[in-house]
């Protein structure tokens, strides 16, 4: 039995002691069963719940809503992403995004400030951050989580003259990248996948579409009808499936952007259908 125990286990707080206690009666409660104690440092993930036990969410919400971090307590952190702390857990191999051996992020509270700041002031102009390493990206994707759905669509600049337009589809300051584009018939439906790490951008540069999404685990659908009439950028985020048809009578040309080169052995990609039959929510 792998018990998911915390590194406050035994501070002298409410939470602590109670954790304590509750490994101490599973200790005896499993007699004849070995018990892992898993002392999980300060986690931290997409959708987490602001201003209750997570700095992050806190800081990532208040960004989201237009507000700045304030930083009472500057001390170090250790943080893990939920998904890593997951593959511990469960002894999972390092597929794809879930890795029980990536290294926890030591940093303190008001680098972490600053550095969510920073991804902020540079996303609100559509542009993405640097995203220098892993921890970044789960930082970055963690503050996206509490942009969506409000934040988007978010438009985009159309410069024109007598040749005709030009648009700047992705400005990404530093990192690696791969552009890539396809063309669908009326009707058809790409995507109906998620990701778990992976940042991914749409935007329809030739005819009209709906892209639908839906979180893992719920089953409310939110839609966006976009048209490259007027291009706008729709960021996936991570965890929730998500799909673009074609619902034009002609082509539908969709340039797609995501934040790392492809990889076939860690493809971070999971079939998932975003589903007809979800509670349909209106988004733009």
């Amino acid at each position: 039995m792998v018990f998911a125990n915390s590194v406050q286990c035994g501070n002298g707080t409410p939470y602590g002691d109670s954790k304590a206690v509750a490994a101490a009666t599973l200790t005896h409660a499993v007699a004849g069963c070995q018990l892992v104690d898993v002392r999980l440092p300060n986690l931290y993930g997409e959708h987490g719940r602001p201003f209750y036990n997570s700095v992050v969410a806190t800081f990532c919400r208040l960004l989201a809503e237009g507000g700045e971090p304030e930083v009472r307590d500057d001390r170090e952190l250790t943080l893990v992403h939920v998904t890593d702390a997951a593959a511990q857990l469960i002894d999972a191999p390092p597929a794809g995004i879930w890795d029980a051996t990536m290294p926890a992020l030591r940093i303190g509270v008001r680098t972490l400030a600053e550095r969510l700041s920073g991804f902020a002031a540079t996303y609100r102009t559509g542009q993405i951050p640097p995203l220098t390493d892993r921890h970044d990206v789960r930082l970055f994707n963690t503050y996206r989580s509490h942009c969506f759905p409000l934040h988007y669509p978010m438009p985009l600049i159309r410069h024109a003259d007598q040749r005709g337009d030009l648009v700047e589809v992705v400005k990404a300051h530093g990192g690696a990248g791969q552009t890539f584009c396809s063309t669908s018939h009326p009707g058809i439906t790409r995507g109906e996948h998620f990701h778990l790490g992976k940042v991914e951008r749409f935007v329809v540069v030739r005819g009209t579409a709906e892209i639908r999404l839906r979180r893992i685990g719920d089953d409310r659908v939110v839609r966006f009808s976009v048209g490259g009439h007027e291009p706008v950028v729709v960021d996936m985020p991570t965890m929730w499936a998500h799909s673009i048809t074609n619902t034009g009578p002609e082509e539908l040309l969709t340039l797609f952007w995501t934040n790392e080169l492809f990889d076939p052995a860690r493809p971070d990609t999971y079939p998932e259908p975003v589903c007809a039959l979800a509670v349909p929510v209106g988004a733009g």
